[in-house]
């Protein structure tokens, strides 16, 4: 029986620092981030610590301490008290502020102290609880808490990360180290502690300390027996008398510090649900942890949240017939809202919901006169809301239905006035903005799962996966009440929304119907090409080290890298030694060419790439419709910048830096009907942007004299003529110019042309010297957006950045860096936009049969009819070049090909 089964208190304690790197350690930087840059994997672990440890052990109370920065009173005792410890991983910077805001938002109370150690907060809320008679447990990977337990206080010892513990009691202590665990400390002064900096008695380990505690009963008693020990180690003990004594000082846990008494303030069940939800959205957590949050944390009871469901689920009308669909369409079915999903029991499910009453429906079971009368419904509503309108609007004709022109696609209308937000499906938008609450999505059920499912069970499966979608179809009533206002608010999102995203929407709508054609018989055989090369690597690269290698296992490849080759270790990782391509790359370029490791460095890199492009072959062979032709998704919500995203198959994505990654683009061609593909890009709009906003004379000059503007800005940069610029020089300044433009640091300038950091703020420096107008630029835009809040493109679309004044550094730099590049990467995907609407419109005014199939960052790709070539040319040249205004000319390059690749220029 546990603590919440009884009237005891059961309090939980937790070493924040020390729980917190674990989490670090045990997850991968890289793997979790909130999106702006900031790494959560240590925020994450720690939260799913705290959640697992609540759930299992049920405690009543939880606090969790953390050590203040500047040092303690041990420091002072000794000054090299934690010294030599590793320094503090960048990533790691920024954590433990994020994890306190976590602990808000759950309720949990954490607490620091001045002068003192989260461990000396822990001892002093142990000490209490057994002297009260209370259950203590605490949670801590630092040996130093053995000290505290007894038979009302249980250490939770990490053995695997921050999930899989070790029960500690005094019996646990006991066969473990021989002592019982008020002798722990004795224990720790006689052997040291490495992670604190404390050196122990050499040549003596736990089982001779503990022998020797054992025999003389302490550790005092150690000492005054001390002449008595014989050998090397009783000499040794002799010698060291005063780092043991030191020792025993420094490892004493202080029990009386003033905290709080009041039971109530560490009392569980104060968390907010909407709060953590809000937190976990904006360090961009899953719906894993989400799902897993324990009622006890946030205080609700299992039979509240079953008695919201309930009424929830009654407000909702089950529609099966005309006469339930009538009754709802008669409450105000001209503005209606709508969610729909294929669910994996009930099929396709509509929420369907007017202003004040909502309905579920399957589509399958509804009898002909419902469907009918749904139909008519879609058709007459005056306005239709939902998210993300193509899809649904796609997903309705699957389905036999008609969305229409009505539809208003709340998603964009959200995504222009809060670009970069988690999600702008209708959850989300209900949640954000129309004041609904979810409860994680449930986890998609095994096929056996669903086997053994009876008929009832199913039906209730279904009963409320429609209720949830009616809930967030009636809650985007309320949001888009909420987007009315605040688009009236803000006159520069309406006139983005009317003058070029709803235009585009339709525009990208047509262009996914098109799709482009596909030479199914070239893919095959460059399929099986780059298969072949694939199988070349491992190969060859199994020869090298003698034995078959999986080179898609970094397990395996650690042993192969570093004990059979014996190659010098990279960046250390949780599971090793990291083998991504940017160590494996430096690695590469540290080693003798001829070497063994060099050449199966090469052979696996070879292997990664060609593995990935294969992949790309497969996924394209997979969405080939029967008309040799693939239809990408452009998503206008998925980049905070206003830049265009392709998806399902990514068509923007395909690697074309070298060859191999180049020749896949040959597989896209004219399609039928069509005699060749004309591609249509800007050069060097980014630069040119910056020169309009900075108005640096130098680049002004460039552009408008016609030279090469990496050549030219070499020049000036290096002090040399344009004709002595070498390919390095070039190379480096255009390296510059762009990182500019997309708020490279120093360090990411170093890590991308290979330089120490100190040559790369040399090349900065001496870039902003010859362009000081882009240097004044980018440090008004910063200071600018600081004082105001936002940044802005020339066409006015704003990106909030709250991060410029937050306290968190790691934040406030990364939206530092943001204000740096949004208007101009912004404004460089406004302008492709307004050109993407000229040229479709300019097409469709001139009756061509030509049409516009893609876009590619700054690139169209227009498929040409017979006879239409010039006027299709002149036509995209003159949309494109004419599409903004800007100090210095647009530049528009032209390509014509068979092939996609043949049309590059």
């Amino acid at each position: 029986m546990s603590a919440s089964d009884t009237d005891d208190q059961r309090i939980l304690l937790i070493d924040g620092h020390a729980m917190a790197f674990r989490a670090f350690f045990a997850l991968p930087a890289d793997g979790f981030s909130d999106g702006r840059g900031q790494a959560t994997n240590a925020v994450y672990g720690f939260a799913r610590m705290i959640i697992n440890v609540v759930a299992s052990e049920r405690p009543t109370h939880v606090a969790v301490a953390f050590d203040l920065p500047g040092g303690t009173f041990r420091d002072r005792i000794y000054d090299q008290y934690k010294g030599g410890r590793d320094e503090t991983p960048p990533a790691f910077h920024g954590q433990i502020d994020l994890i306190m805001q976590v602990l808000d938002a759950l309720g949990v109370r954490w607490l620091t102290y001045e002068d003192y150690e989260a461990d000396d907060i822990i001892a002093t809320l142990a000490a209490r609880a057994e002297e009260a008679g209370d259950e203590a447990l605490i949670v801590s990977s630092d040996r130093d808490a053995i000290q505290l337990i007894g038979e009302k206080v249980t250490l939770l010892q990490p053995i695997k990360g921050v999930t899989e513990m070790r029960r500690m009691t005094p019996d646990a202590v006991e066969e473990k180290y021989g002592i019982r665990p008020e002798r722990y400390p004795d224990l720790a002064a006689l052997v040291g502690e490495a992670a604190d900096n404390l050196p122990g008695v050499p040549g003596v380990g736990p089982k001779t300390a503990a022998k020797w505690i054992v025999q003389y009963g302490d550790l005092p008693g150690v000492i005054a027996h001390a002449e008595e020990i014989t050998g090397k180690a009783g000499q040794s003990l002799r010698d060291h008398l005063a780092d043991v004594e030191r020792n025993r000082l420094m490892n004493a846990a202080f029990t009386t510090l003033d905290l709080p008494t009041d039971a109530e303030h560490y009392a569980l069940g104060r968390g907010d649900r909407a709060r953590v939800l809000e937190v976990f959205d904006d360090l961009a957590f899953g719906d894993t942890i989400r799902r897993d949050l324990p009622a006890v944390l946030l205080g609700e009871g299992a039979d509240e949240e079953a008695a919201e469901e309930a009424a929830q689920a009654a407000e909702v009308l089950d529609v099966q017939d005309a006469a339930t669909l009538q009754q709802l369409l008669d409450t105000g079915g001209d503005v209606l809202a709508l969610d729909a999903v294929e669910d994996v029991r009930g099929g396709a499910l509509v929420g369907l919901a007017t202003p004040t009453v909502a309905g579920a429906i399957q589509l399958g079971r509804l009898d002909p006169e419902a469907t009918d009368l749904l139909a008519a419904a879609l058709a007459a509503a005056t306005e239709i809301r939902v998210a993300d309108a193509p899809a649904v609007r796609a997903w309705l004709e699957l389905n036999g239905y008609r969305l229409g022109e009505r539809a208003r696609d709340l998603s964009l209308e959200s995504f222009v006035l809060r670009p970069g937000a988690r999600s702008y499906d209708a959850e989300a938008l209900a949640t954000d903005l129309g004041g609904a609450s979810f409860e994680p999505k449930p986890r998609k059920p095994a096929e056996s799962t669903l086997k053994k499912e009876t008929p009832e069970v199913r039906a209730e499966h279904v009963a409320r996966a429609g209720a949830r979608l009616a809930a967030a179809a009636a809650a985007l009533h309320p949001a888009a009440e909420e987007l009315t206002a605040r688009t009236a608010g803000e006159p520069w999102a309406r006139s983005i929304l009317d003058d070029l995203e709803q235009p585009l929407q339709t525009v990208l709508e047509t262009m996914h119907e098109r799709g482009i054609a596909i030479d199914q018989e070239a893919l095959g055989t460059l399929r099986d090409e780059f298969e072949g090369f694939v199988a070349q690597a491992k190969r060859e690269a199994g020869q090298i080290v003698g034995e078959e290698v999986n080179l898609a296992s970094p397990k395996q490849l650690q042993v192969v890298l570093f004990e059979t080759l014996g190659l010098p270790t990279t960046r250390k990782i949780s599971s090793g030694h990291s083998t991504d391509a940017e160590s494996l790359t430096d690695l590469l370029e540290s080693l003798d060419p001829d070497s063994a490791g060099h050449r199966f460095l090469s052979w696996l890199l070879r292997f990664r790439e060609m593995s990935k492009l294969t992949g790309y072959l497969v996924g394209l062979d997979k969405v080939v419709d029967a008309g040799s032709r693939v239809h990408t998704t452009f998503q206008q919500t998925a980049a905070a910048t206003g830049r265009l995203a392709s998806t399902e198959p990514n068509l923007q994505n395909i690697p074309v830096r070298t060859a191999e990654g180049q020749r896949i683009r040959d597989v896209f061609v004219a399609g039928e009907g069509f005699e060749t593909l004309l591609t249509a890009d800007y050069s060097q709009i980014e630069m040119r942007i910056m020169a309009h906003l900075s108005e640096d004379t130098g680049l002004i000059e460039a552009f408008r004299s016609g030279e090469d503007l990496h050549n030219f800005v070499a020049s000036r940069v290096f002090g040399v003529s344009p004709d002595a610029v070498d390919p390095a020089m070039r190379s480096k300044t255009k390296a510059v110019s762009y990182g500019l433009a997309y708020g490279l640091s120093a360090f990411g300038l170093s890590r991308q042309l290979r330089i120490s950091r100190a040559e790369a703020s040399a090349l900065r420096d001496g870039y902003f010297e010859r362009f000081g107008g882009v240097r004044d630029y980018l440090h008004h835009s910063v200071e600018t957006a600081r004082g105001t809040g936002y940044t802005e493109t020339l066409l006015g679309r704003r990106r909030y950045l709250p991060d410029l004044t937050s306290d968190n550094r790691q934040r406030r730099e990364n939206a530092e860096r943001v204000a740096l590049n949004s208007p101009i990467q912004g404004s460089a995907a406004d302008i492709i936009k307004l050109a993407m609407l000229a040229v479709e419109r300019r097409m469709r005014e001139a009756e061509l049969s030509s049409r516009m199939l893609l876009q590619v960052h700054d690139e169209l790709v227009v498929e040409v009819a017979p006879g239409e070539l010039d006027r299709v040319r002149a036509l995209v040249e003159d949309g494109m070049d004419s599409a903004y205004e800007l100090s210095v000319p647009l530049e528009v390059g032209v390509g014509i090909g068979r092939t996609w690749r043949e049309a590059a220029h």
